[in-house]
């Protein structure tokens, strides 16, 4: 048995973290709407717009569990600054090239960027927290994600402009501004990681234990894919995530063209898509409080069964003050549903296989992300612009019926530790007796 994980002296490395993941998702969500301008500038309709959405997650979706496996006995943090120049160079050459083919593929390249960031990232949360820890530590790092969410598509309405023909350079310096927003977060990549634990990023903790560090049979052993998936709560918990994540996606690749066909500014769209991140945001920051009145599987449910009806609404022409609250309702439903299912993978999988636990999550999050906007732009394309809202609306319904069935189930996988058994006492011999061992 191990011992409970503790992070090291302050939470510095959480601090450093939070922003390097805030300028990293700063950069994709400043990225995602402009790529999809830049695709419509270049003659792209809905469903091509959808394809190069799904790219995004193409290359992810069969790299995270490789990574993971890696991840489980490696060290995390040099996946940090990988992900970084893989973001910056896939923003930066999209910005460059003026063929669709060659945007979708650098989207993918964006997207693989962004899934070492976040699996090296999510594997030492899962490492250097205590179990108490996980839920507050889940949540102030998703917060950095909601930052970005925040600030990107600000700055990409800022910069995009559809007037007098100039869509296809405005987008293209907003691809190019991600770049760079993106390598500032190499200078918050520094001692995040602690070393008390060498060869070991599972998620056991620091110092599990007397021989922490020192290799055994169970360590190698690589945990198999369906036992990790049979483990009760971690299915809820990959759908749930799956289905939040493709919900934020397909948010910010459709609302840019939703606002196309209702009129609505580059500006305002990136207003908008900033106020749901905001809402996000303040979500995080009161979710402790929420989780002890509620309770992990109540809270999940209501969150995200709010999220799908909030969803089916923006399929209604509702004027853009309407639209806003909307919008800002479903960002705070939406804020629960990522850190939750964190916490819910790592108590409900084997400890020696957290990160992949993490990375069969995060390949969840690529699926839903490469399928979700496919299946948007066939859907966008018979039915309107906003008929992709009320797929995504269905999509969390469904999240909403696993999480009361399994949402919480990972709660009671962190085991105490057992009490010591003293030793069993010799036998007792006479006085005067010879001892046995007596020459």
């Amino acid at each position: 048995m191990f011992s409970a994980p503790r992070p090291g002296p302050g939470r510095g490395w959480l601090l450093r973290l939070v922003i390097a993941f805030a300028f990293a998702q700063g950069a994709v969500s400043m990225a995602r709407p402009a790529v999809s301008y830049r695709a419509l500038a270049l003659g792209a309709d809905e469903g091509t717009v959808g394809v190069i959405a799904g790219v995004y997650a193409l290359l992810p979706l069969f790299a995270a569990v490789p990574l993971g496996r890696r991840t489980d006995h490696g060290r995390c943090a040099p996946l940090l600054p990988v992900g970084v120049v893989l973001i910056s160079g896939g923003c930066a050459l999209s910005g460059t090239v003026s063929s669709l083919p060659a945007m979708a593929a650098w989207s993918g390249v964006m997207g693989l960027g962004h899934l070492c960031f976040v699996i090296g990232a999510q594997s030492i949360v899962a490492r250097q927290s205590a179990p108490a820890e996980q839920d507050r530590n889940f949540g102030h790092f998703t917060i950095g994600a909601s930052l970005g969410q925040l600030v990107g598509p600000i700055a990409a309405g800022a910069l995009i402009s559809g007037e007098s023909g100039a869509l296809v350079r405005t987008s293209a310096l907003a691809l190019l501004v991600s770049a760079a927003v993106c390598a500032v977060a190499l200078t918050s990549l520094w001692r995040i990681e602690h070393r008390r634990t060498p060869g070991a990023c599972s998620g056991s903790g620091l110092g599990a234990g007397p021989a922490a560090g020192k290799p055994t049979a169970k360590a190698d052993a690589r945990v198999p894919v369906t036992t990790i998936l049979g483990a009760r709560g971690v299915p809820a918990g990959i759908f749930i995530s799956m289905a939040v994540l493709s919900s934020t996606d397909i948010l910010t690749a459709y609302l840019p063209v939703v606002g196309e066909h209702r009129g609505i500014a580059p500006a305002t769209v990136g207003l908008l898509l900033s106020l749901r991140a905001a809402a996000t945001i303040a979500c995080r920051l009161v979710m402790p409080p929420m989780l002890r009145l509620l309770g992990r599987t109540a809270l999940l449910t209501t969150s995200c069964l709010l999220a799908g009806l909030l969803c089916a609404g923006l399929v209604l022409p509702v004027p853009v003050p309407v639209l806003a609250v909307l919008l800002a309702a479903l960002g705070f439903c939406l804020g629960v549903g990522q850190p939750l299912s964190m916490t819910t993978v790592v108590r409900a999988a084997p400890v020696e296989a957290r990160s992949t636990a993490l990375a069969l999550r995060l390949t969840g999050n690529r699926l839903g992300q490469a399928a979700a906007p496919a299946a948007a732009g066939l859907v966008a394309g018979a039915a309107g612009a906003a008929a992709p809202f009320a797929l995504l609306g269905a999509l969390l319904l469904a999240a909403a019926g696993l999480g009361l069935r399994g949402g919480g189930a990972g709660r009671t996988s962190v085991q105490p530790e057992p009490t010591p058994v003293p030793p069993t006492p010799g036998p007792v011999r006479e006085r005067g007796a010879p001892r046995a061992d007596a020459p």
